[in-house]
């Protein structure tokens, strides 16, 4: 049985990206129904434009909060962690580019899997403010 908390696990063991593509620095939480990351945008952020993080990097920021939740959720029951796949994402809102400089913290509610993907509303926080949210179907791969 895996016995590492959230707080104490290396994102990169959950996630198949590598740098300079990885877009979340730390799991907060994660079970079943939610799964919460931070992470800091630098000034070399791969996805950084003009100063301020890029709607894909937001994206990618989404969709990694739920891979790693889902790898950490993996490992609880002892199975390798499973490779996901963007398979669509819908009714996205972006508010607000957030500026190089500062913490995301992105919160992943997970649905009920339909027709082998998994879905997730994902919402992205700059301090207190949402912005940013979608919902994503992901298919993983067995």
């Amino acid at each position: 049985m895996y016995n590492k908390s959230v707080s104490e696990i290396n994102v990169l063991d959950l996630i198949p990206q590598r740098a300079p593509v990885v877009m979340i620095d730390s799991l907060q939480y994660a079970d079943t129904g939610k799964i919460i990351s931070n992470f800091e945008i630098t000034d070399g952020c791969i996805f950084c434009m003009n100063g301020f993080l890029s709607e894909s990097g937001i994206i990618e920021n989404i969709a990694q909060t739920g891979a790693a939740g889902f790898g950490y959720l993996d490992k609880l029951e002892s199975k390798p962690v499973s490779l996901g796949f963007i398979a669509s994402i819908k009714n996205l809102i972006i508010n607000e580019l957030p500026p190089a400089g500062s913490i995301l913290t992105t919160e992943i509610t997970i649905q009920k899997p339909v027709m082998g993907f998994n879905i997730i509303q994902g919402k992205v926080f700059l301090n207190t403010l949402i912005i940013a949210n979608c919902e994503m179907r992901i298919f993983v791969k067995s």
